[in-house]
This record gives structure tokens, sequence and C-alpha cells, in this order.
């Protein structure tokens, strides 16, 4: 008897520090694959499994960016058994019912970039928060209007949809600080509806219906790039700047041309090494109701509906964009 009950006792031992050892999987879902700014959020979700040392992270995602399309994936990684899903929603409504379902499950669900409703996730993760990326921007504006030496200057901002839900808020928070920069005398919005056809042809129009022009910004980064093509083919290089959101590798040809002096987006690699923590903190219950770790950047606080931001979104230019555009 004493044979057999210190064999269960092994047994048991051996269960237990197989239990204590068994890896954290994190399942880190991008809108689509073969996108560069998920393909470095990836990077960043890699690093913050590294530093953690339990933690596998399953970069996965849908080939085209279609809720239907992101579902599928979902129910995947529930099968597989995952112990946190990190999701950049297509559709902040329609994954909610498989989220839900993977809760149900024990699977701990965090959203971030594109953000899920509260009743399909516990942690949303904004990689700014609204009034300063709409601050961010048009502080960016203010400074082109500078680098032209215009003391007062036209600008005018090319959107995504008309009911983008995000691009008007931001546009919002745009107006509300115009006051505090009086450089700036806001002629219009146009809309490209994320079409880069669409978009260059808003902005070919923005430049010939307002022959004062001297700024365009774009809070989209299909808009940014349309824009900057629209300036230079356009022969308004050195007379029209064009800036917003946009990423390194898309945007380093304008800041090269000239058509950018600068531009902002926020750093995929770091929201990606959040979200991997954000999820980490909710599997081993470390995250309270008020704050989660995100890591080497410190903790994130919460509001009531779990929603947190990063910081400011970060500023690209002619200093450093050789260095970002090879990431992403």
């Amino acid at each position: 008897m004493k044979t057999k009950a210190s064999l269960i006792l092994t047994v048991a031992m051996l269960a237990l520090s197989g239990s204590a050892l068994a890896e954290v999987k994190i399942a880190l879902v991008a809108k689509s694959l073969g996108n560069g700014f998920f393909e470095a959020a990836n990077t960043g979700a890699q690093e913050a499994a590294k530093e953690l040392g339990d933690v596998k992270v399953i970069y996965t995602g849908p080939t085209t960016t279609t809720a239907e399309a992101q579902i599928e994936v979902l129910n995947g990684l529930i099968a597989q058994g995952v112990d946190a899903i990190a999701i950049s929603a297509n559709d902040p409504d329609a994954v909610v019912p498989v989220l839900k379902k993977a809760m149900q499950r024990g699977i701990k669900v965090v959203s971030w970039d594109s953000g899920v409703a509260k009743a399909g996730r516990q942690i949303h993760l904004n990689p700014s928060n609204n009034a300063l990326i709409g601050e961010t921007n048009v502080k960016l504006a203010a400074d082109a209007l500078k680098a032209l030496n215009v003391e007062k200057g036209d600008v005018a901002i090319l959107s995504a949809t008309p009911t983008s839900t995000n691009q008007n808020i931001w546009i919002a928070e745009m107006k509300k600080v115009l006051p505090k920069y009086p450089s700036i005398n806001l002629v219009t919005v146009a809309y490209g509806d994320d079409l880069s056809d669409k978009s260059y042809r808003e902005a070919v129009g923005l430049l010939k219906s307002y022959p004062d022009l001297k700024v365009i910004v774009s809070p989209s980064s299909v808009g940014i790039v349309a824009a900057a093509q629209a300036v230079k083919d356009q022969g308004k290089i050195g007379k029209v700047y064009v800036t917003g959101l946009g990423l390194p590798s898309e945007m380093a040809g304008a800041i090269k041309s000239g058509a950018s002096k600068s531009f902002a987006i926020w750093n995929p690699i770091d929201l990606g090494y959040a979200a991997t923590y954000l999820a980490d903190d909710l599997v081993k219950g470390t995250a309270t109701k008020d704050e989660a770790s995100m890591g080497k950047l410190g903790k994130v606080k919460l509001d009531a509906d779990g929603n947190g931001a990063m910081a400011e979104p970060f500023v690209y230019d002619a200093s450093n964009i050789d260095k970002f555009s090879k990431i992403f």
C-alpha cells in the first residue's frame, strides 16, 4: 500500500509540476494577414512572450478584412483551447457572440487597436485616446504651416468615410482644439472612403478647389499616402504639405520627396507587446478592474468599461523614417 501511495503522490506532484510549467497560449488576432501594421504588432507580442517566459503567442487572422472571416478564425481558436485572445476587430459588434462563447469557456479576451463592444471582451486597449489623436493631427498641421513660413494658412482634412466612427471622433477632437492654433484656417473636410483611387481624386480636387491650400491632414493611412502622391503629381511639393496618420513604410517616399514633413501613428510594436501583457494579466489574475500591466511600458489605467489608452501618437519625420520604414 505504501508503494502504491508513493506512486500516486509522485504522479500527482508531476502533474502539478507540469501544470505549473504549462505555457499560456495567447492568440494575437489581426484584422488580416499580410498587413505591415499587424506584422509589426506581432513582433512586439513575440518580444513580450519571450520576456514572460511561459507564454506562447499564436499570431493569426483572416486573409480578408471581414467579420465573417475573423469569426471563422475565432471559432478555430476556441476549438484549440487557447487561454486568451487579443483581437483587433473588423467589426465591433459582429464578433461579440463568438467572443462571448470564448469567455464562457474560460478564455480571456482583450481587444486592441480596433475595439470590440464591451459585451465581447474584458479589456480594450486604445493605441492612444481620441483627444490626443485629434490634437496631434492639428499640431502636425500647425508645424507644417510653420515650416512653410506661413503665419495663417488654409488647411483641409481628407477623411475615410462620412460614417467612419473613429475618424469622425478624431475630426471632432481636432475642431475642439483649433482655437489654440490660430495659424490654421480649416476650409473643408473631404472623404476618400479609405480607397486609394478615390482618396487621390479627392486630394487633387482639394488642390484645385483651394488654390491657397497649404496643408492636407488625413487621419486615414490610405488617405495620407494618396494625398502625398497627389501633391507630388500636381507639382505642389514645397508649397503644400501632407500630414496625419500613416505607416512609415508607406510614407517614407513622401518624407524624402518633400510632400510630407512629418506624420504620426502609434507604434504597433508597442501595441502588440502591451496587448500580450494584458492578456497574460487576465489569464494569471493579476489585472484589476482599475489597471493592468503592460510590462516595460508601465501600467494602463482602466475605466469602468475596461478601456485603457497607451500614449499620444508617435511622430515620424526625416530623423527617424529610415529606421521605422524597415519595420512597418
